[in-house]
Formats: C-alpha cells, sequence, structure tokens
C-alpha cells in the first residue's frame, strides 16, 4: 500500500510544479505587458520606445513559445523547425513592408491625377 501511495505522490508532485510554472510564467507576462503599455505613455524619444518595444515583445514571444506551446518540453529538432518558419515568415512580413512603404499610400493630388489621365489618353491612341 505504501508503494502505491509514494508512486502517486511521486506522479503528482511534477504535474504540480510545472502548473506553478505555468502561474508564475502567466504573471510574468502580464507584468511586461504592464510594463510596454506604460512604456507608450511616457515622454521619451520614438526611437528609443519604438525599441524597448521590440526587446519586450521578444523576450515575451520567446517565453510564451517556450512554456506555452511546450518547445521546452519537446525536442530540440522540433524547436529548430518551428524557428525555420519563424525567420521565414519574418522575413516575408519584412519583404512585405519594404515593397509596400509609406510612399506608396501618399493621396494623388490633381496634379498626380492629370498627369494619369494624359498617359491613358496616349496609351488608347
Amino acid at each position: 500500500m505504501s508503494t502505491s501511495s509514494s508512486v502517486a505522490t511521486g506522479h503528482a508532485a511534477p504535474q504540480e510544479s510545472k502548473f506553478h510554472l505555468l502561474v508564475q510564467m502567466a504573471m510574468i507576462l502580464a507584468v511586461i505587458t504592464g510594463v510596454e503599455v506604460l512604456l507608450v505613455y511616457l515622454p521619451l524619444p520614438k526611437s528609443l520606445i519604438l525599441t524597448g518595444l521590440f526587446v519586450l515583445l521578444t523576450v515575451k514571444f520567446i517565453l510564451g513559445i517556450f512554456l506555452f506551446m511546450h518547445l521546452k518540453w519537446d525536442k530540440l529538432f522540433c524547436t529548430i523547425l518551428f524557428f525555420i518558419g519563424l525567420i521565414l515568415a519574418g522575413g516575408t512580413a519584412a519583404a512585405l513592408l519594404a515593397m509596400f512603404n509609406d510612399s506608396d499610400s501618399v493621396p494623388l493630388t490633381s496634379k498626380d491625377v492629370s498627369a494619369v489621365t494624359v498617359v491613358r489618353n496616349i496609351q488608347a491612341v
């Protein structure tokens, strides 16, 4: 009888520690989110705010994927595959942002519209 109770106790201990680890990590992520919100409202230079937000975002992302997506307990190969996909997605997003930058979203003025009309009339002839 004592062996079954020791087995049950030994089996329950890792689950409880994992639960506490996840709760602690959720609290840490909540604190980091609070710091991000506070950082936005501080009167600091825009470049410093963006750098700070990027660093905090990266820390939150790494903590989140390693614990909540269980990459901490998976094989290293799965983690490497995840980061390869992440790098490809980041590169795709960066390429799209570079292709469709701010200068592409400037509204047309009346001068630009008349130039477009002239080009259309020339092509029609």
